[in-house]
């Protein structure tokens, strides 16, 4: 089946499923070779069919152009285009307000209509069209390749669970897909308030007089209104009464899609056999990200071109999944926090309409602030305005005026931020990596080269590696410490460093590493218990690691005054130091985080059971700190807002850390996630831990700072502009670059002072090389 053998692919194509996935592979398949026998079942008419529009995106439809142009002109020759999106809105000052932005590139067609030109090409094609005619699980008909895109409710899938290994979810809201005959000129969204609650409405035009009108609620909302117990009809008067100014006597109109909860679809593998999963029955994205259609054509392009590389079928469905599953699995991450946006939209109306809007535009985070940009660069300037407001607001102090004299607003990454009396030049910080590198506890060149040159590079904000309180207390034998005076001398080296030839702020991470300690450092392996010279361990029940690490002492009371004794006692070394800000290390299963989890704590006294037992001893060490620390200086605590396992810290959970933790005096929280227990599984992508930090600083009310693969200063704008957190901390980006702030101020035009070393030399440049 290689292309380059002449040969193309199997002969002999059944394709279980008549909508787009389905469709769409006959055609490339028959497209391909026209001597294959490729048929098409579809147990329904083919008018028979819910939604009334799809939505592509420009760059989708370019991806189409490239696999069929036939079917593209045919497509695009339906459309309806729109540039502009619309929202209208309630804010939280009880005003109305309307807010567009321009420069988006989306298309809406009618679903009915796109199923057709798939047809009427597939037939010119001569593919052969089974409709109304039913294929069950288990009476397959013989081929040599089986196409499955039966849908969400795939009987295949569900048949042959064992080996797709399916794991389906229903999310909590509530949604309803009707039609309308209002001629909407934009994508609409509306937020609007009712008795019973908020309704969402996600509204497009696809055709001349028709457009798509999704309601959304909370699962609350929906139980309020006594919706469930309606019938369509019924649903749709409700609505015509609810929107009846935004629908300016035009109707709605039913669809058979009555009040769902949108299901999340993911399989462990894709095919069996000769047998594929392509489409919804395979995996889902949510209707706000319109990418339902384009994941189930974009499979079926990725599938012709696997099987066109290769000679094997086996080989040709290994390659598509593995190929195929990631780019899937970026876009279904970014539909969940897109959904997951919607499932929460009363966090961002709190902010101002125009936060809000950009919130909503960015939401995804797919859309950055710099693609936004280039979109609509006025609407950007405005909320680029508002930051340096509630900049100017929040420390108090107007902004300088900017060095290269701009008029422009500064990116929202320049902006200054304030704790207590310490003010961030601007929102970007090193975040702590462990270095081991140190000699019994003492550190050295090593980290004043490390920490400065990040210093003088840019960064608003340097945190150390996780400092140890004692020398029980440490991770590997590497690991810096800050429990005797030759190390508070050593750390005070770097401080004064930091602070004369550079902006940058410093602070210390403070921590005990509990039951992970005593280990090889990293590049021996990965929690690798020491062959000799350990320490006895504390945790806050007596449960290892893993398996072949040693148990840890279940802490007792006298345990328990020492350790935070330890803490205090650096605490004031650090002052001895010089630190501007000291953290408190309370994530990453580290002993702190032991007494947090419920999977690492199981205690039975007044520090174990309920989340605010369990929060009890980190709050006793908490406020012991910050009794001897400065009044004047502010404090931080890094947490873990998920643990990545089953009955681990939950979303209530990570709120309620927040408020104590804010009670108790801690000026903002360093927002992670993960390294609780060794049997996690983090959803790892882009801004991957960011949607925790927005959770914290908007329901808890705290400011954070995020982490979590930030690559990029336009992630660091959006972040900060849509109010997602307050400063973002950047750990391989400093490894790989010192730099990363200034050459992110240099290709946004912006002019960042230099050490006056540097500005000298760059003078002296100028005039005589």
């Amino acid at each position: 089946m290689s292309a380059q053998s002449g040969s193309a692919g199997p002969k002999k194509v059944a394709c279980i499923g008549g909508g787009p996935a389905g469709l769409y592979f006959a055609i490339l398949t028959k497209k391909r070779d026209p001597g294959a026998e490729v048929v098409v079942y579809e147990r329904n008419r083919l008018d028979d069919t819910f939604g009334f529009g799809v939505v592509f995106s420009d760059a989708t439809l370019e991806g189409l152009a490239r696999a069929d142009r036939e079917s593209y002109e045919a497509i695009t020759s339906s459309f309806f285009h729109w540039d502009d999106i619309e929202v209208f809105l309630e804010g939280k000052d009880g005003e109305h307000h309307s807010l567009r932005s321009k420069g988006h590139g989306f298309s809406g067609l009618s679903r009915k209509t796109l199923l057709q030109i798939l047809t009427k090409r597939a037939l010119e094609l001569g593919v052969s069209l089974r409709n109304e005619e039913t294929v069950k699980p288990g009476s397959e008909p013989e081929a040599d390749l089986l196409v499955v895109a039966d849908g969400v409710n795939s009987a295949f899938r569900e048949h042959y669970a064992s080996d797709f290994k399916p794991d389906i979810g229903h999310r909590p809201n509530r949604f309803v897909w009707l039609g309308t005959t209002f001629p909407f000129e934009a994508f609409t969204f509306y937020f609007k308030r009712a008795e019973a609650g908020l309704f969402q409405v996600h509204a497009y035009r696809y055709e001349e007089g028709l457009s798509t009108f999704i309601v959304e609620c909370s699962g609350e909302t929906w139980e309020k209104t006594g919706l469930g117990e309606m019938d369509e009809d019924a649903t749709v008067a409700y609505f015509e009464k609810i929107f009846e100014g935004e629908l300016k006597g035009h109707r709605l109109l039913k669809n058979r899609s009555h009040w769902r909860r949108f299901p999340v679809i993911r399989n462990g593998r894709w095919h069996r056999g000769n047998m594929v999963l392509l489409g919804d029955a395979v995996h889902t994205a949510h209707y706000s990200i319109g990418s339902g259609t384009k994941l189930a054509l974009e499979d079926a392009i990725a599938l012709r071109d696997s099987v066109d590389r290769h000679a094997s079928l086996d080989e040709a469905l290994d390659v598509y999944e593995n190929e195929r599953r990631p780019v899937a699995e970026s876009l279904q991450r970014a539909a969940q926090v897109s959904l997951e946006w919607f499932e929460n939209t009363e966090r961002p109306l709190r902010h101002d309409p125009l936060t809000f809007m950009f919130s909503l535009l960015t939401r995804s985070l797919r859309v950055t602030h710099e693609n936004l940009m280039k979109r609509d660069p006025e609407l950007v300037r405005r909320v680029d305005r508002g930051v340096e407001e509630a900049s100017e607001k929040q420390t108090g102090r107007p902004l300088p005026p900017r060095l290269d004299k701009k008029t422009a607003p500064r990116p929202p990454m320049f902006t200054p931020f304030k704790l207590r009396d310490l003010v961030l030049e601007n929102r970007v910080g090193v975040s702590s990596m462990c270095m081991y590198n140190s000699t019994e506890g003492t550190i050295g060149d090593f980290q004043l080269v490390h920490l400065g040159s990040r210093a003088i590079g840019g960064a608003g904000l340097v945190m150390t590696e996780m400092t140890n309180v004692s020398a029980d207390g440490r991770i590997t034998p590497g690991c810096a410490g800050l429990y005797g005076g030759d190390h508070a001398k050593a750390w005070k080296r770097v401080v004064d460093f930091v602070h004369k030839e550079s902006s940058a702020k410093i602070g210390i991470q403070l921590g005990h590493a509990g039951r992970k300690g005593a280990t090889k450092e990293p590049w021996f392996g990965p929690d690798v218990p020491l062959d000799e010279g350990g320490w006895p361990l504390l945790g806050a029940s007596a449960l290892p690691w893993a398996p072949g690490n040693p148990t840890p002492k279940a802490m007792t009371s006298e345990d328990l005054a020492r350790v935070k004794a330890d803490f205090v006692r650096s605490t004031e070394l650090a002052e001895e130091a010089g630190f501007d800000l000291i953290e408190l290390h309370a994530a990453h299963g580290y002993l702190l985080s032991n007494f947090i989890s419920p999977l690492t704590n199981h205690r039975t006294d007044e520090y174990g059971g309920s989340l605010d037992k369990r929060l009890a001893y980190p709050l006793e060490v908490f406020r012991a700190i910050r009794a001897v620390w400065p009044a004047h200086k502010p404090m931080s605590v890094r947490i873990s807002a998920s643990d990545w396992a089953e009955g681990g810290t939950s979303v209530d959970d990570l709120v309620t850390i927040g408020k104590r933790f804010k009670e108790a005096g801690c000026d903002i929280l360093d927002v992670s996630a993960g390294g609780t227990v060794p049997e996690q599984k983090p959803a790892y992508g882009r801004v991957y831990q960011v949607p925790f930090s927005d959770v914290i600083r908007n329901d808890a009310g705290i400011p954070t700072m995020t982490v979590g693969n930030i690559s990029s200063y336009t992630d660091v704008n959006g972040i900060i502009a849509a109010n997602r957190a307050d400063v973002c901390l950047i750990a391989r980006g400093h490894l790989f670059d010192p730099y990363w702030v200034r050459h992110a101020a240099a290709h946004q035009d912006y002019a960042l002072a230099w050490p006056r070393s540097y500005g000298v030399l760059q003078h002296y440049n100028a005039r005589f090389i």
